[in-house]
């Protein structure tokens, strides 16, 4: 079997003789025919070879371009600008040569212009076909089954289009124009993909412009060539290769074109969302790294600063200040932007105008209190938002935000706000019972009050709709687990829902189901595909869990105004469905690889999404393992098989009661209600 680089050698070759055949018999025709001659060459050797010529060029780009590893984007339009590039300069120096020769017996020969015209068509035949290459990667990146289909027939009928040129029967070449019409239309449809510009960020998208841009001009420069020099030649002889009667060059220009166009437009249309969409990510890196804050950092005062630093940049902030409450001596400061003394004036103002709202607790931060803040002689701000940090049910502290604008903060600002100061208040409390438990022997008395901050981050209420009912249950084997579970309202018609298990038991699982909350909730509002959402949670959670960690989930986004259920896992325990119209249950076996296993680009690669339409009285059972592997004394499991056999024994009941029947089974089946492992249980039931 050829290695990789024998096969770029052999197309090379192949393409050299191959065009310099076709420029040879194609002067000889030209040459025969303007002098009234018996051409010594067969009309169909030009055709075949500039065949053979596009083929060796689509072998040769193929294994250059397709078969690289390298997946950067704007590395892939780079290629494109360079091919580019270089194939325009070779043309404007033929174009040059042209121009010098002015109206010259040379200038106006025919075999010279078909020299040039074939000289041209070469070179846009390699930029064409290195283009055509880069845009297939473009549309088949995180591609379907259905995609790759689409394509394959898309190529297969360009390549088939080459016949044309060498099948001199009427009957084929009649139909030339309905088979490059429907070439266009394919090429029109494959053009709508283009989820790679999703992953884009701001710079990169500029990038992406100017060379797509480019690449344009360099098709329109070559278009504009070619049928120049086509017309020149055509006043003297039609017996030459004419690219205007070539299918498979004429829909590759179409489709390049219109892919290029496409992707201009939607790269700026979405260059307004790329700043938020990176501040999303930002969120997301700041909630982590609170959460992480009680594994790696030493002391308290450290997660005051994260806190501080994370809370200014994420809203933009000009200036902040956390006051830590130290009872019987002086309260601490932590600054940033502001002196103590200008935090003194500002409290000392509010409190004289007996402003309540802002450095007090209250249910609506947004509230206008610039008024307050402009009457304030000397200071630089007008806008303020804070959020008191709570620590075992006690305020710590105060968080406190300034900018010099009037209504500097929305409600989204406060929500990000109060996110981050429950998190670490939940780090500071976690930090300071670890440190407890190393002092002394009241370790699990305390983790039970991290039990209590635990449970907090699970949904009191669970998002739910008129299509359907859902209820959840969760226990853990220690004070603290890791199993996880929440719902989020994406729109009005759609829901998220997530379960997750944690790898291990105990505090550590704790921290770390904690940070997928913060995940969840950064990403749920996004609208992602469940394949997006496993995706980029997994790029998040790989620059924080240990090595040695890594975290199961299910995926499901739900839309009522479909009746569909969309839905992915990253390892973990098989989705029960119970299917109403064949009264029987059944576990969907998706491939998935759990988070924080693969670090790299290539997760993606184990992520499968399935997709189902529900009907009433359908059922969907998510869980975690400490369900199914729960023992009893003679150490046999609960196992899949108990399991789904119990939803098909209790399907006619309400959600709430199969709930409480699966939990009284589990305790039965036991014989204890202290389970070995963390176990949760997700129930849906389609109205």
């Amino acid at each position: 079997m050829l290695s990789k680089k024998a096969i770029i050698r052999l197309t090379t070759l192949l393409a050299i003789i191959t065009w310099m055949v076709l420029v040879f018999g194609d002067l000889s025709i030209v040459f025969s025919t303007t002098h009234n001659l018996k051409p010594g060459i067969g009309r169909e050797v030009p055709p075949i070879m500039l065949s053979l010529f596009i083929l060796s060029l689509f072998v040769f780009y193929k294994y250059r371009i397709e078969k690289a590893e390298s997946i950067n984007f704007v590395d892939l339009l780079w290629k494109v600008f360079v091919t580019g590039l270089i194939t325009t300069i070779v043309s404007l120096f033929f174009r040059l040569f042209l121009n010098l020769l002015g109206s010259t017996k040379l200038a106006e020969n025919v075999m010279f212009l078909d020299f040039i015209y074939l000289s041209n068509l070469g070179l846009i035949s390699a930029f064409l076909i290195s283009t055509f290459i880069v845009w297939k990667r473009l549309i088949l990146y995180q591609k379907s089954k259905f995609l790759l289909t689409a394509w394959q027939i898309f190529e297969y009928s360009l390549l088939f289009s080459l016949l044309y040129n060498v099948l001199p029967i009427p009957a084929v070449q009649n139909l030339e124009e309905y088979y490059s019409a429907l070439l266009v239309l394919m090429g029109i449809f494959l053009s709508a993909n283009m989820k790679w510009v999703a992953y884009l960020n701001f710079k990169q998208k500029w990038k992406s412009i100017l060379l797509i841009a480019l690449a344009m001009f360099y098709l329109g420069y070559f278009t504009f060539t070619l049928f120049n020099l086509a017309d020149d030649i055509g006043e003297s002889t039609t017996q030459f290769t004419d690219f205007r009667n070539n299918v498979f060059i004429l829909a590759l220009i179409a489709f390049i074109f219109i892919y290029a166009l496409f992707s201009l437009l939607v790269i700026l249309f979405n260059l307004p969302t790329s700043s938020v969409f990176e501040q999303k990510l930002e969120e997301v890196v700041n909630f982590q790294r609170l959460s992480q804050s009680i594994q790696t950092e030493q002391n308290e005062e450290r997660v005051y600063d994260i806190l501080l630093e994370s809370a200014v940049s994420t809203v933009f902030a000009d200036a902040g200040w956390i006051e830590i409450i130290r009872p019987g001596e002086n309260n601490q400061f932590y600054t940033h932007g502001i002196s103590v003394k200008e935090i003194q004036n500002i409290k000392q103002h509010i409190s004289d105008n007996n402003v309540r709202g802002i450095l007090d607790q209250s249910s609506d931060k947004t509230i206008n209190l610039n008024k307050y803040l402009s009457t304030l002689k000397g200071s630089r701000f007008r806008s303020i938002l804070a959020f008191p940090i709570y620590v075992k049910n006690q305020q710590l502290g105060t968080l406190a935000l300034l900018k010099d604008v009037s209504d500097g903060f929305n409600k989204e600002m406060t929500k990000i706000i109060d996110t981050f100061t429950n998190q670490a208040g939940i780090s500071i409390e976690n930090f300071r019972l670890l440190s407890e438990a190393l002092e002394n022997e009241r370790y699990k008395e305390e983790l039970k009050i991290a039990k209590r901050v635990q449970s907090s981050l699970l949904p009191k209420e669970l998002d739910h709709d008129g299509d359907y009912d859902l209820v959840a249950f969760s226990e853990a084997a220690d004070e603290v687990g890791g199993d996880y579970y929440d719902t989020y309202r994406v729109s009005r018609s759609k829901i998220a829902l997530i379960i997750s298990d944690v790898s291990g038991k105990g505090t550590s699982a704790a921290f770390h189901m904690s940070q997928m909350k913060g995940i969840f909730h950064s990403f749920a509002q996004l609208d992602l595909s469940p394949k997006d959402f496993l995706e980029k949670a997994n790029k998040a959670l790989s620059q924080c869990l240990d090595k040695a960690s890594f975290i199961t989930t299910s995926y499901f986004v739900i839309n009522s105004e479909t009746k569909t259920v969309e839905f992915a896992r990253a390892g973990h325990c098989p989705t029960l469905f119970y299917d109403t119209q064949l009264k029987k249950g059944t576990y969907f076996q998706n491939k998935g690889l759990g988070l924080g296993i693969l670090r790299n680009g290539e997760f993606g690669n184990y992520i499968q999404t399935n997709a189902f339409q529900y009907k009433t009285g359908d059922i969907v059972v998510l869980y975690t393992d400490g369900v199914t592997e729960a023992k009893n004394f003679q150490g046999e499991e609960f196992g899949y098989e108990r399991l789904q056999k119990f939803i098909e024994r209790v399907s006619d009941l309400s959600v709430q009661e199969i709930q409480q029947k699966l939990i009284n089974e589990l305790y039965e089946f036991t014989g204890t209600k202290s389970i070995d492992d963390d176990y949760t249980t997700l129930i849906i039931k389609f109205n």
